[in-house]
């Protein structure tokens, strides 16, 4: 199913991700696409396909996207991270067999090596493009880590707090998982670049403890 549904994404996508890529490479230049090592299914390593939304070299720079990274985005960075679709050419990954349409998100090796029980559940299951962790929390994580000014600061708060409550969601998706719920899960994911958020959802979720200290 993931294979059948990802290869006809492919098809009816790519002239999206065409002119996407197109005008990633008039406004900010080579390269455009960003492949990075992530962990898959049962802690086996493979290559990560996103269009490029950092400066060349962030990723040297910790490990998840802090305010100190997006104050270096462009406006046109921040509009495909924002509708997600940095993350379309993972449709290759699930043809390639890595990645499922829904899952927990890929994690960098640091966090599986810092968290070995608790990836070693998580990864129990197939990584996705989405997932109940991502579209629950992202926005709550944003806001989080966008009060973070340095890179210390970005890490001790994804590690202490991001960390533990999306493993908790994946466990529950994992636990409860249907062909339905996934379906759901995906539909949820094509139609949010076109809600606007509410006004609760503006709201900061948690106070960041670790900023300011």
């Amino acid at each position: 199913m993931d294979v059948l549904v990802a290869g006809a994404l492919l098809v009816l996508l790519f002239p999206v991700m065409l002119l996407g890529a197109l005008l990633l490479l008039a406004r900010e230049g080579r390269p455009i696409l960003y492949v990075a090592e992530r962990i898959g299914q049962g802690g086996r390593p493979f290559p990560l396909y996103k269009f490029r939304t950092m400066p060349m070299g962030a990723d040297r720079v910790g490990g998840v996207t802090g305010g100190d990274k997006a104050a270096r985005l462009s406006p046109l960075h921040r509009l495909v991270r924002r509708t997600r679709a940095d993350e379309l050419p993972q449709l290759w990954n699930v043809i390639r067999g890595d990645m499922s349409l829904v899952g927990p998100r890929p994690p960098l090796r640091r966090y599986v090596e810092a968290f070995p029980g608790l990836y070693g559940a998580v990864l129990r299951s197939r990584p996705g493009i989405t997932g109940l962790a991502s579209l629950r929390l992202a926005a709550w994580e944003e806001r989080l880590l966008s009060r973070c000014r340095t890179p210390e600061e970005t890490e001790a708060a994804y590690r202490r707090l991001c960390v533990p409550r999306k493993a908790r969601l994946d466990l529950l998706w994992q636990r409860n998982r249907t062909l339905c719920w996934d379906a759901l899960l995906v539909a949820e994911t094509a139609l949010r670049p076109f809600r606007r958020p509410s006004p609760a959802r503006r709201r900061p979720a948690v106070a960041n403890p670790l900023v300011n200290r």
